[in-house]
């Protein structure tokens, strides 16, 4: 019988190694040598495994993280926040897979296409993780042939950039839609999708929202005005679009010194696009000499201030500010464009503001379906995405400052017994509340502790506890103990689903 090879030092594994290969008087030729390979291939494993033993760390991948079940009890109930308001102005759900044709995603990103991950080919096709839930929306309604919808959608997405993690920002993470497609009369729909953020938000009690419109047609007029050639557009809007983590001075730098605008151009783009304001900025724009002179622009004018009239009318204006320096990098907007921004969180005034960029945005993309569609039939479209990651961690940490704590589960009820061998009528008692709707729990031991039982409910908030022995079986009683208060009385076993009810609905 062998040894075991790894409990050998490694200079006795020279000796061995020479003697399993020594030939033997009594062996054939042909045995010799298929001994001796076995051998060495033993010996050569056992060596490598010896030396090679890997530095393994235990981690999720960079970028991505792992949810407690403290920690999706907050998740869910801020999904729960954002899906019923699409549901409540009448929107489909829908799905789409994980991932796309690399060919559908690649053209539609500008500079962002460099974060896309692709996908290693399997079966003859290229394909990338999605970006973001539009790409394949708009694949949806060409595939189809659909005209008109609204619908949301819940998913993850990905994008292959460096992560803050501590501002909420993530390779892997979960994005919340909302769009409108279809031909309608102007600035209805758009008016919608900024109510909604605003709705969400606020049921999110994150009041000190605000919201940044601006239009494409305004900056691609802006920059015609401003001396910029049509090719540069997109890389310039690339470029403004970083205002919000830049400063002018430093995005003055990169337009010039790396997209090869002349200062002098730089410095006309300057002058509006540190301009903001409210309705009022928008009769101004009118009576600017240089961008009145645009078509585009004033048609993108015309909207907003069509828009301004429906926030009004929505209740929502105060809460809106036209923000010539938001640009949204991607390259499908066509028209209005937003964004929700939090200046600084709900925390104590004496703590340092959370800064973690926008929870919330959007626009009107009216050209990205026909790209997908053989005919190039176009579909208008105007939606929102809702940050939940960012939103996330804002709220999770106003809960750390206050103290405040989860339930993990939502159990209602706890059965227990005080007694040996009456695991059947546990069971039995407890499928009674699971038949009835009632969520409950048990330990899944046949004679557990009663003091173990009770201080597991008083751990994990559970508010009632239903107690069965001897005693009560004997009765045809149950005892029914509060947990917070330790009071107990005798229920009649055919009352007890009404009685838990009953409390359940008072607490």
């Amino acid at each position: 019988m062998m040894p075991q090879l790894g409990l050998l030092p490694k200079r006795a594994w020279a000796a061995l190694f020479r003697q399993l290969l020594r030939p033997q008087r009594s062996a054939c030729p042909q045995a010799v040598r298929c001994h001796s390979q076995v051998a060495e291939s033993v010996l050569t494993s056992q060596l490598k495994s010896h030396q090679e033993t890997p530095n393994f760390v235990i981690k999720t991948p960079k970028g991505t993280r792992d949810f407690s079940p403290e920690q999706m009890v907050v998740r869910e109930k801020i999904l729960d926040v954002v899906v019923s308001c699409f549901k409540r102005h009448g929107a489909k759900g829908l799905d789409t897979p994980a991932f796309e044709l690399k060919e559908m995603l690649s053209e539609n990103y500008g500079e962002n296409s460099g974060l896309i991950y692709d996908l290693k080919d399997q079966g003859g096709e290229l394909l990338s993780l999605r970006y973001d839930l539009t790409i394949p929306f708009a694949r949806y309604l060409a595939m189809n042939k659909l005209k008109k919808m609204k619908r949301y959608h819940v998913g993850k997405v990905w994008r292959r950039e460096n992560p803050t993690v501590a501002q909420g920002r993530y390779r892997e993470f979960c994005q919340c839609d909302f769009d409108i497609a279809g031909q309608f009369d102007p600035m209805i729909p758009d008016a919608e999708c900024l109510k909604i953020i605003s709705e969400i938000l606020t049921g999110l009690q994150l009041e000190n929202f605000l919201i940044k419109v601006n239009d494409r047609r305004i900056i691609d007029g802006m920059f015609a005005v401003c001396g910029v050639p049509e090719s540069k557009f997109r890389a310039i809007c690339s470029s403004i679009d970083k205002l919000d983590k830049m400063s002018w001075t430093d995005v003055r730098h990169e337009m010039v010194a790396k997209r090869g605008l002349t200062p002098e151009v730089a410095d006309r783009i300057g002058d509006y696009v540190q301009c903001r304001g409210d309705a009022s900025l928008v009769e101004q724009m009118f009576q600017d000499h240089r961008l009145s002179q645009n078509r585009q622009a004033l048609e993108g004018l015309r909207d907003l201030k069509l828009l301004f009239e429906y926030l009004t009318l929505f209740g929502i204006a105060k809460k809106v500010s036209f923000d010539l320096s938001l640009a949204r990098g991607l390259d499908y907007y066509t028209g209005v464009i937003y964004e929700a921004v939090l200046p600084q969180t709900p925390a104590q005034a004496q703590e340092e503001p959370l800064n973690v960029g926008s929870v919330a945005a959007g626009g009107r993309y009216d050209g990205l379906v026909a790209m997908f569609d053989p005919k190039g039939h176009k579909v208008p479209c105007v939606g929102l995405s809702i940050g939940v990651e960012r939103i996330f961690y804002i709220v999770e940490q106003r809960m750390k400052t206050v103290g405040e704590s989860v339930r993990a589960t939502e159990t209602q009820v706890f059965v227990a017994t005080p007694q040996k061998n009456f695991l059947r009528e546990r069971l039995k008692l407890i499928a009674e509340l699971w038949d009835a709707g009632i969520k409950a729990e048990m330990q899944y031991k046949n004679n557990p502790k009663l003091l173990s039982q009770l201080h597991y409910c008083e751990h994990t908030g559970i508010p009632l506890v239903v107690i069965i022995g001897e005693q009560e079986l004997k009765d045809g009683v149950v005892k029914l103990r509060s947990v917070a208060s330790r009071e107990e009385v005798h229920v009649k076993r055919e009352d007890l689903v009404i009685e838990i009810q009953k409390r359940l609905s008072e607490s």
